[in-house]
């Protein structure tokens, strides 16, 4: 294949950025990886307040690392008018704005997409908030756990009583934000070279997040009851969860066919009577029964090891996976062997960052450093036409 010079998707694009926390910073990442150029305007002195979420990486927030490589940072007090002049003259040139504040603030700076399309056409405007634009909901607060309540979330995740809802163990709502925002400047940028136009991309982070509840809403359809909360094991679907060896290790398996129930009695359990027996003769069966089936399997595999099971388990070639935790992960053997582990330099020095998924033979994404506070705030202005004593007078005055 030849592909000149390891082109990028998104090599000459700009995207300016006025963001904070999770959403937008992980849009504007993703969009980095394909090789645009993201600067990211931060408040002097203190920057996204992401950046002092903890110091678990070398003294650098886990947040922050994850979400912001390849970037540039520019700081800059927006309350001020010179810093409005940088902004402008910065829009002047971008492609793409992409901005996750509080709600209403962009708008109350006159960075509307009305008022910016009218300006600068051809930029493309995302808009990232908790609820969308209108509605009884659009200036209400919204943080990723309380979109997980109210997108129903935490009504099917956790333990079977009321007390054990559990919420996602990662940012879910904010991941879901970002990468519909993502997606949908990757479609503006398309829709942007038949128009010649930019145009508005509004994503709710609650929109984002019930898209992805499509199944338990449609399985409660018209009034049905929904998806009982079962822990790490599936609702509707058994076995289909976590089960402990003899060992203490836990195994997580999951069945998805009467065929599959068949080889599990079979060649797992060693019961190949259970396979016919009216209790769990049909997934709805054994779904009612699951404690009493539940019983007969901790009872085969307190015999044996986490190993010896999964032994077993690939040789009925019924799906399982080994309960990771952290650690596990970071030593997964299949990332290291898809060699999916590279470096990226930081404030902190070199730091370990998974390559983006969907691996691209075309090209290489890019991979630079996380940015320090403000550290490309003097090449951006020098870029924009300040000269030495123009920048000194805007870092005397708190503009940057």
């Amino acid at each position: 294949m030849n592909i000149a010079a390891n082109q990028r998707p998104l090599d000459g694009i700009t995207v300016v950025s006025l963001e904070h926390a999770i959403a937008a910073p992980f849009c504007t990442r993703q969009l980095a990886d394909l090789g645009a150029r993201v600067i990211k305007v931060e408040r002097p002195g203190v920057g996204d307040f992401a950046r002092g979420y903890d110091e678990r990486v070398d003294g650098l927030a886990s947040h922050f690392v994850w979400t912001n490589r390849s970037k540039e940072s520019l700081t800059l007090d927006l309350k001020q008018d010179d810093a409005r002049t940088v902004l402008d003259s910065l829009l002047a040139k971008a492609d793409v704005l992409v901005q996750n504040l509080a709600p209403g603030a962009a708008a109350r700076m006159g960075l509307s997409f009305e008022a910016l399309h009218a300006q600068y056409p051809k930029l493309i405007v995302c808009d990232i908030s908790g609820y969308g634009e209108g509605g009884p909901y659009e200036k209400k607060k919204a943080y990723d756990l309380l979109i997980q309540s109210e997108g129903g979330f935490l009504s099917v995740t956790g333990g079977p009583g009321e007390e054990e809802m559990a919420k996602a163990g990662c940012s879910i709502a904010d991941i879901a934000a970002g990468m519909y925002a993502y997606s949908g400047i990757l479609s503006a940028l398309l829709l942007r070279g038949r128009t010649g136009e930019g145009s508005h991309v509004d994503v709710s982070m609650l929109e984002g997040l019930v898209e992805w509840m499509g199944y338990p809403m449609y399985y409660a359809y018209s009034g049905a009851p929904q998806p009982p909360r079962a822990g790490a094991s599936h609702s509707t679907i058994y076995p289909y969860g976590p089960f402990q060896a003899g060992d203490g290790g836990t195994i997580m398996l999951g069945l998805q066919n009467e065929r599959e129930w068949q080889l599990f009695c079979e060649k797992v359990l060693l019961q190949p009577e259970l396979a016919t027996d009216p209790r769990f003769s049909a997934n709805f069966k054994r779904s009612e029964n699951r404690e009493t089936l539940k019983g007969l399997i901790l009872q085969t595999f307190s015999t044996l090891t986490a190993e010896q099971v999964i032994e077993r388990l690939d040789d009925a070639q019924i799906a399982n996976a080994h309960v990771n935790d952290m650690a596990g992960v970071w030593a997964h053997p299949q990332l290291k062997a898809r060699q999916r582990w590279t470096e990226v330099g930081s404030p902190a020095g070199p730091l370990p960052a998974l390559l983006p998924p969907g691996r691209n033979a075309a090209f290489t994404p890019r991979m630079d450093p996380v940015p320090g506070l403000g550290e490309h705030s003097e090449a951006v202005l020098q870029e924009l036409g300040y000269g030495g004593a123009d920048i000194e007078r805007l870092r005397a005055a708190g503009v940057i």
